[in-house]
């Protein structure tokens, strides 16, 4: 399913082949690159292509609808975060929330969320 229309994306530099990561949570490296968000961890965005190499250009939505790989079942309206892929998981203790899932979904669907980061869970 392709990126809703009430999504904000800027285009960024790819740190590696993310061809196998559309719509995972990504975070931005100090040399300006992205690669897939760490479990738990906050991320800049979602990613809405699939770059296949290192420097190409890694389309990122950071704000708005989304849609977003799920890493296991989720609950619609659940606060979701990033699993150690950088697929959305249902949010725990310590984990910092990325946003809120618009819909339910189980490990490797596409489902929407509301990308929102918030702090931690």
């Amino acid at each position: 399913m392709a990126r809703d229309e009430a999504v904000t994306c800027i285009t960024l530099e790819a740190g590696a082949d993310l061809s196998t990561k559309q719509y995972f949570f990504v975070s931005m490296s100090s040399d300006g690159q992205v690669d897939p968000t760490g479990d738990g961890a906050s991320a800049i965005g979602v990613l809405q292509n699939d770059p296949a190499a290192a420097g190409r250009a890694a389309e990122v939505a950071i704000g708005g609808r989304t849609m977003v790989s799920a890493g296991g079942t989720i609950a619609a309206g659940a606060a979701v975060a990033s699993d150690a892929a950088g697929e959305a998981v249902t949010a725990a203790t310590g984990d910092v929330i990325l946003g809120t899932a618009l819909e339910g979904a189980s490990d490797g669907d596409i489902c929407a969320i509301l990308f929102q980061p918030r702090g931690a869970a």
